[in-house]
């Protein structure tokens, strides 16, 4: 009788299991890398942890934006192994997770390692994982372009002096940046995200249309001083309510649509130097997600994505 019962689990067992793997399916590869639909669950469910209306979409679209997230990852990994960036980013990783945790709404990593325990996605590591090749990332356009990032300091501080006995205004920010395509005119895609703005709202249109990292997060890159904006965005942000969307802004060969999530004024400039050294930071940043783009665009033509 028990040697039937360990038989009848051992073909329970093999039954089961032959059904989990049959299911599971090879659906694109980049270059000699695979990407599965369980793969795309997974980012799916991780997408709808970085924002939660997600939840929103369908199915196609969210495993479409899956998608997209998996193969601009493999490319990115393939590149830091290509140009060996070994920097140990752990500590990096660590620091920011402490953040990411709070951004998200959980108190501890306990709490948010309970949440992805309760339907399929990553671990806590895999996750560290995918943030290190974003850092990995960042060092090595760092290293490529930093000399190319022209920062003019004069104007900076000029900036700065002209503000710094009145109260100073935060914008609350989302953002949606894209380039035009090939096969669609200008006012074409514009239509397009406004009226998916106005269907699925604002921060899954990001998910689905902005090409900036904050796209993931919905497009939220959070409160950014009047100070810190060009004269054109903050021209744009001056006339509008908590809310309110931007007209389309031109910036560089790309195009930016923000929304004001809210405003808040804070005391006037009390630390001349670190608000200049601030602006210079933001400004190098800047540049350098400029670069950053510009340059996985263009490494995205030497790698082959095939739909299986």
């Amino acid at each position: 009788m028990i040697r039937k019962k360990i038989i009848l689990l051992l073909i329970t067992f093999f039954f089961s299991n032959n059904i989990l793997f049959a299911e599971i399916k090879i659906l694109l590869s980049v270059d000699d890398e695979v990407i599965t639909n369980h793969d795309l669950i997974k980012e799916s469910n991780y997408f709808e942890i970085l924002n939660p209306n997600v939840k929103k979409l369908n199915n196609n679209q969210k495993l479409n934006l899956a998608r997209n997230s998996l193969i601009k990852e493999i490319i990115k990994k393939k590149e830091i192994e290509k140009f060996r960036i070994e920097k140990n980013t752990n500590r990096m990783v660590d620091n920011y997770m402490n953040n990411f945790y709070k951004k998200l709404g959980f108190n501890s990593s306990e709490d948010f390692v309970a949440m992805l325990k309760l339907k399929e996605n990553y671990t806590l590591n895999e996750i560290k994982n995918k943030i290190k090749i974003d850092f990995m990332w960042n060092e090595l356009i760092y290293s490529k372009y930093i000399n190319q990032v022209k920062v003019n300091k004069n104007e900076i501080i000029n900036k700065v002096d002209t503000l710094k006995n009145e109260f100073e205004k935060e914008f609350l920010l989302s953002e949606i940046i894209f380039t035009k395509k090939k096969d669609k005119t200008l006012d074409e895609i514009s239509k397009e995200i406004k009226l998916s703005i106005q269907e699925i709202g604002f921060s899954n249109t990001a998910n689905i249309y902005s090409e900036s990292d904050s796209a993931k997060f919905g497009g939220k890159i959070g409160w950014i001083s009047e100070i810190s904006l060009s004269k054109q965005v903050a021209k744009e942000l001056k006339i509008l309510e908590v809310g309110e969307i931007t007209n389309l802004i031109k910036i560089g060969n790309n195009f930016l649509i923000l929304k004001i999530e809210d405003i808040k004024l804070n005391k006037k400039i009390t630390n001349r130097e670190k608000e200049i050294q601030n602006l210079i930071i933001q400004e190098t940043n800047n540049q350098l997600e400029k670069f950053s783009k510009i340059f996985f665009d263009k490494i995205k033509l030497n790698y082959s994505i095939n739909e299986i």
